[in-house]
């Protein structure tokens, strides 16, 4: 029994191994690209495919070419010159990366302050109306962007917020994610907690302050990264709503970078991925803490 039980944990061990390694195979090959020259990228991985080119209909084609790729993961000399490039001499790619900062920390900051106030109100007040909204809110929840993307559009342009952050950042805002996550939060809360702070004379505002928020922070830390990556990637929506490339976040300017220069296009990436790396990292534990509150407690 004790091999059979060693034998399991060492299948166990490989098996997440193997899918720990696959999953930051892509992350740790970028970071290790960005450090390198322009002529170790071109010779390890020779033109991958060539530029665009319109044919006499408009139509863009890609001629791909067969070369075999030699993919490293250590730099025979590190070289920041992509670094230099994008921090220093293109401020196109600052431009970018804040205009990404201006659309998503309005999104978590509000999004999260909403969704608090609406969870709290449909845990403690039920009814049948309350319960249909609920439903209606993780109907809204399950279908994607897409499906939902030609309402926006058109709310926007009767709005007249079109061409604006606005467009983006309002419906970030009332988005049913966030509502979802913390009222399941909140409603495994036990009720001897509320009662005993009704006893002492509490209000809804001293509830809701005193004693809900405080035990949902590691969900409000959880779903605050979870929203955040979200919307950090998000790519349709700019797109649609802003016309004015001037405006776009660097997620859309990413796919745009010239294929000539592939290792500033490694270097912007490295950027790109450093905000979220560092707040998952700082509110790892809180995360944890958030998806064990929630198996754990029970109202």
């Amino acid at each position: 029994m004790f091999k059979k039980g060693l034998l399991k944990k060492i299948l166990l061990t490989a098996v997440a191994f193997i899918f720990a390694f696959s999953f930051l195979l892509p992350t740790v090959l970028t970071i290790a690209n960005s450090l390198m020259s322009s002529s170790e990228i071109s010779s390890n991985y020779g033109v991958i495919f060539n530029q665009y080119q319109e044919s006499e209909y408009g139509e863009r084609n890609t001629d791909y070419v067969s070369e075999k790729v030699n993919l490293k993961f250590i730099p025979d000399m590190v070289d920041i010159s992509q670094y230099s490039t994008v921090l220093l001499k293109s401020p196109e790619y600052l431009l970018k990366f804040w205009n990404s900062v201006i659309l998503v920390v309005p999104i978590v900051i509000f999004q999260i302050l909403i969704a608090l106030g609406a969870a709290y109100s449909f845990t403690r007040f039920r009814g049948r109306f309350k319960d249909v909204l609920f439903f209606v809110y993780v109907a809204l929840m399950l279908m994607p962007y897409q499906v939902t993307l030609v309402p926006n559009y058109l709310v926007a342009d009767w709005l007249g917020i079109l061409e604006t952050r606005w467009s983006i950042i309002l419906p970030g805002i009332f988005a049913p994610f966030s509502v979802y996550l913390l009222t399941k939060f909140m409603r495994r809360i036990p009720i001897s907690l509320i009662d005993a702070a009704k006893l002492d004379g509490a209000n809804e505002w001293q509830i809701f302050s005193r004693v809900c928020i405080p035990l949902c922070k590691g969900s409000i830390a959880s779903v605050a990264i979870l929203v955040f990556i979200d919307y950090w990637n998000m790519v349709e929506q700019p797109l649609i709503m802003l016309s004015d490339s001037d405006k776009h976040p660097l997620s859309v300017f990413l796919s745009k970078i010239n294929t000539g220069e592939v290792g500033i296009a490694f270097a912007v990436a490295t950027i790109y991925m450093v905000p979220a790396i560092l707040i998952f990292l700082y509110g790892e534990e809180y995360l944890v803490e958030g998806i064990s509150y929630s198996g754990s407690v029970k109202g």
